[in-house]
């Protein structure tokens, strides 16, 4: 049951496809509309592209502009946004718990405590580009394929052992409770170490930062194809797991009596659960509230089994991710807000407000 639920959602199927077509049309609008937002706020290219204004030399520049950057941002925060949002689907379903996101398993202090250690190794990035920030120095290092490589491949690394030092330490997928637990300390222990390595590093303190707030700036064509490839196979192993998670909502003693095998498909959902987290974390650093928040708002208006919440979710995802980033570009243009920051606002706020709600109602009754 998703938390704060203040009435019966719609039961038909037709609610449901009704949704997921209204949602990925919102997703191919936003996509569109990102297009045309840039540093100094709403920015229309189009006319130069496609209206025959301007020079030879102006419509090649909004080309580049909008092909080379704009897009591939704004389509990459979809992406991360329905990997997060598939996660979150999946770890509210394998933990039987509404509050359970993405980042349970300690696949965020993982991805953090990789992005460190390499920030660390690289001396913070002060000192190699003539004394300029760290910050600075990310940015012109983050152009170079191979710098992108180490930062990206230590996230996901990261995020990836921490799995597996969860899996270790609950001694497998068998209790979840035992997981859950294992996931709570093992993202306290690595986060504790993150601390530790920025504190013997003070220069890559302003340069973590970025992937702490969770950005979208560096998002180009070969992270955002990076997402798509590995969200449709989640999106479709996960679809394909569903069935589980609708026994277990039932009980594991009647998930048991269906003649499913437990642990290994709950080892396959931990799996897509991490593959999805650690690519999403990797490429965007740590959003906060859209893996928590999408499925909730998918429970608020339709009932659906898993199957169908899986892609739901995902779809939710991907539009509050690209909505988020729109607004944060938007908002103080020209000056730009971390993405992450402007969710975790906007998922506290509506978070609190599904609790005030339901306390009212409560008292109502």
């Amino acid at each position: 049951m998703a938390l704060g639920t203040q009435a019966s959602p719609a039961h038909s199927p037709g609610w449901a496809r009704g949704l997921g077509a209204l949602l990925a049309l919102l997703g191919g609008l936003l996509v569109l509309l990102g297009t045309g937002v840039g540093s100094t706020g709403l920015e229309n290219l189009w006319p130069l592209l496609w209206g025959g204004q301007g020079d030879a030399a102006e419509r090649a520049m909004a080309l580049q502009i909008v092909w080379d950057i704009r897009l591939p941002r704004t389509l990459g925060a979809w992406a991360a946004g329905a990997l997060l949002g598939l996660a979150g689907a999946v770890a509210q379903g394998l933990f039987r718990n509404p509050l359970a996101d993405p980042y349970l398993l300690g696949s965020a202090s993982g991805a953090s405590l990789g992005v460190a250690t390499v920030l660390a190794l690289m001396g913070g990035g002060a000192g190699m580009v003539g004394g300029a920030s760290a910050a600075m120095a990310v940015s012109v290092y983050s152009s170079h394929w191979l710098v992108r490589l180490g930062l990206t491949g230590a996230a996901f690394a990261g995020a990836v052992l921490a799995v597996l030092l969860t899996l270790a330490l609950a001694r497998g997928v068998q209790h979840t409770l035992r997981l859950l637990l294992a996931g709570v300390v093992v993202g306290v222990v690595l986060g504790a170490c993150t601390s530790l390595i920025l504190l013997m590093s003070p220069d890559s303190l302003q340069a973590m930062q970025a992937f702490l707030l969770g950005s979208t700036g560096f998002v180009g064509w070969t992270s955002c194809l990076l997402m798509l490839a590995v969200w449709l196979p989640c999106l479709a192993a996960a679809w394909g797991l569903s069935r589980v998670l609708d026994a277990l909502a039932l009980g594991e003693s009647t998930a048991l009596s269906l003649g499913l095998r437990l642990a290994p498909l709950r080892a396959a959902l931990v799996a897509v659960l991490a593959l999805a987290t650690g690519t999403a974390v990797a490429q965007t650093g740590l959003i906060a509230f859209v893996g928590l928040a999408a499925p909730h708002l998918v429970r608020a208006a339709v009932n659906v089994t898993h199957g169908r919440l899986m892609l739901l979710a995902s779809l939710m995802g991907g539009a509050l991710l690209a909505g988020a980033d729109l607004l944060a570009r938007g908002l103080l243009a020209p000056q730009e807000l971390p993405v992450g920051v402007l969710t975790a606002v906007l998922g506290g706020g509506y978070l609190l407000w599904l609790m005030h709600r339901r306390t009212a109602t409560r008292g109502l009754l």
